[in-house]
């Protein structure tokens, strides 16, 4: 397997079945490498099986397929023209034509059950939210226009959470809009159904599991997840709540007050319940998400879930609205499971892999999913909905995968800090022989309350990884999530206890191993696998050379230069609230790094910002360590357009070279 290799694969997501259930709409996405990007189109193909055939063709990006409820149109989000807007085409073939032209871009179109509107996300300035359409439309335009024109670039900022991920907010709110339809055209102004200084859906993703606003049943109100509130506390409160607005009367109403979050509203069938994700403890972005039950009529809500040890994902409801099926994190997997309304534990309906993206068709009988494996990308799937034997739709990539040699990963199971079971994925290279003993390039993974689950990835990829001739380690230390919530939490406050020593006990085991070189060990990892390099520099000397990829160096100033604050606050503290807010940080152990380091990070990273990277690169050449810092202007926290991807690939690559050579 080769670099181009992994470009070459087909990205498989997004599926959804016609009201008729006979056909699926799904997003293909594909690398364009000399373009420097990447290209999704949607397709459809018959549920029974056939070939699938491409609707749209666009150079750019076309996603998010949603059908109307006759099944005769597919709405869909496209910036085919320069920029996002929702577009409507016929489910049989034709032109497609826009439906929105707002100056803010609009994304995310859902259907109403009536068919009469489509319901879609903009991000606009909030002080012109409340005029007419036409008129605040006029007022953003000519906003956006001005910043364009301007040679001033500043900002002037007011309050925090004034950035995510790779975006500057610049002043804007997310809001929900309605816009109404007749024959697959619009047949009015969008309205905007959230006026003010608030966001309608979660700006961060870890509270998204996908759209987060949904139609009533009799599609008189829309219910969508309101960001915190005050305005200022947005930085550090993860108080999510669902709202109600009513489309006739504009009337917003909240729905749930549970001071943690909550969100991913989903009506039954009837419209007598609403089902909902929601977590327990405020401030905690890795708290345990439950499946919850309003009861419309008492307003009284119930969790579903609440002895399932488990995180709640993305959900559908069975047509007969007695059960519901979700995905949840299990052991290094990924499953859809079933639960009765009535109550009762989960069912497992599919195993191994990674299953997601769920939809239900309208006979209630098959689930149609995505699903991949540390061996191989994603591929449509469909299973009756009591589970049995798995049937594969798509097959886009078995040819390239039927001429490429990866080896399936091997789990085991080590005795971790205290004796706790940790699980780690061992990924030998292409020809392996037991008989020879290889290097091992040994990573960590980020979250930290995220796992190394058996999926396909296209950034980490460790059957790419394997195939430069090294054995790949996968640990899933403390912090990690699908080993039940006390395992998840036992990281909070302790980054560097005993997630290390399940980090080092996974390395012994390795080491044991007769197939490894221990003389010729690499480590590497991202964002939090990032620390856990800077940790490994101060306190061991086992590996030949670290790759630290947008690590976090220094908690001091990681604090006041990231965006979202729950997150360090829950894990470590306030400064100056907490003497020992520190201890844990790695620029403290300076003293004793030693070992070589390739050092990656990207300026648009602002959850880890770019000052980390740098400052580890200091630290490193003002010791005299052997040391090389990669820096991408134009990425974020992850390394995304093709080329840029294949520079961080030979890099890493040239750089492993040098350390564990025989």
């Amino acid at each position: 397997m080769t670099f181009d290799d992994l470009g070459a694969f087909h990205r498989i997501s997004s599926p959804q079945v016609s009201p008729d259930g006979k056909w699926i709409a799904y997003v293909v996405a594909d690398v364009n490498k000399a373009e420097n990007r990447t290209d999704s189109d949607i397709w459809l193909m018959p549920i029974a099986g056939g070939d699938p055939r491409r609707l749209t063709g666009s150079p750019k990006h076309d996603r998010h397929p949603a059908w109307s409820p006759d099944g005769k149109w597919i709405a869909f989000e496209s910036n085919r023209d320069g920029e996002f807007q929702v577009w409507v085409m016929p489910s049989d073939g034709g032109e497609a034509h826009k439906l929105t032209t707002i100056s803010t871009e609009a994304t995310q179109p859902v259907w109403s059950p009536d068919g009469k509107s489509i319901a879609f996300i903009s991000a606009v300035f909030p002080e012109f939210s409340d005029k007419p359409f036409a008129e605040s439309d006029k007022a953003n335009k000519a906003k956006l226009d001005e910043r364009e024109k301007s040679k001033v670039k500043a900002r002037v900022i007011t309050q925090l959470l004034y950035r995510h991920w790779d975006s500057w907010v610049e002043g804007k709110r997310q809001h929900l809009f309605v816009v109404p339809i007749l024959g697959g055209a619009s047949a009015g102004e969008p309205r905007d159904l959230t006026p003010g200084d608030r966001d309608a859906v979660p700006t961060s993703t870890t509270f998204e599991a996908g759209d987060e606003f949904t139609f009533s049943p009799d599609s008189t109100e829309l219910v969508y997840t309101a960001t915190p509130t005050p305005a200022r506390e947005e930085a550090w409160s993860t108080n999510h709540d669902l709202w109600a607005v009513n489309l006739r009367t504009g009337e917003r109403r909240q729905l749930t007050k549970n001071p943690a979050a909550d969100g991913y509203a989903r009506f039954s069938p009837d419209g007598k319940f609403m089902a909902y994700r929601a977590q327990s403890r405020p401030g905690f972005e890795a708290d345990r998400w439950q499946l919850m039950l309003l009861d419309r009529a008492t307003r009284q809500s119930r969790s579903l879930t609440e002895g399932f040890d488990a995180w709640v994902e993305d959900f559908a409801w069975t047509p007969d609205g007695k059960s519901l099926v979700f995905a949840a994190e299990d052991k290094a997997t990924k499953r859809l499971w079933t639960i009765p309304v009535a109550g009762g534990m989960p069912k497992p309906i599919t195993t191994g892999g990674a299953s997601g993206e769920a939809v239900i068709t309208p006979d209630g009988r098959t689930v149609v999913f995505t699903r991949s494996e540390l061996a191989s990308p994603a591929a449509m799937q469909s299973v009756s909905i009591d589970g049995g034997t798995v049937t594969q739709l798509t097959h886009a990539n078995d040819e390239l995968l039927a001429r490429l040699e990866v080896n399936k990963p091997e789990s085991v199971t080590v005795k971790g800090a205290g004796g706790t079971p940790v699980q780690m994925w061992i990924v030998k290279p292409p020809g392996f022989d037991a008989a020879k003993k290889y290097p091992l390039v040994f990573w960590v993974h980020g979250g930290p309350q995220g796992a190394f689950m058996d999926s396909w990835s296209a950034r980490w990829n460790a059957e790419l990884w394997a195939a430069q001739g090294y054995v790949i380690a996968l640990p899933n230390p403390r912090g990690s999530t699908g080993f039940g919530q006390k395992f998840t939490d036992e990281i909070s406050g302790d980054w560097s206890g005993k997630v290390y020593e399940d980090l080092m006990a996974c390395l012994a085991l390795l080491e044991q191993q007769p197939y490894i070189d221990s003389t010729r060990m690499a480590a590497a990892g991202a964002s939090y696998g990032g620390f856990m390099m800077n940790w490994f520099q101060g306190h061991t000397d086992k590996f030949k050379t670290l790759i630290t990829h947008c690590g976090v160096y220094n908690f001091d100033t990681m604090y006041g230069t990231t965006e979202e604050l729950w997150f360090d606050e829950w894990d470590h503290g306030i400064p100056w609230e907490h003497p020992e807010f520190n201890e844990g940080s790695p620029h403290r152990f300076a003293k004793q790094f030693k070992t070589p380091n390739l050092v990656i990070h990207n300026e648009l990273d602002f959850r880890v910002p770019i000052a980390q990277g740098l400052d580890l690169f200091t630290a490193l050449q003002r010791r005299g360590i052997p040391s090389k810092l990669l820096i991408f202007p134009d990425e974020g926290h992850w390394v995304l357009k093709p080329q840029n991807s294949e520079l961080w690939h030979q890099t890493i690559f040239d750089w492993l070279k040098v350390y564990l050579k025989p």
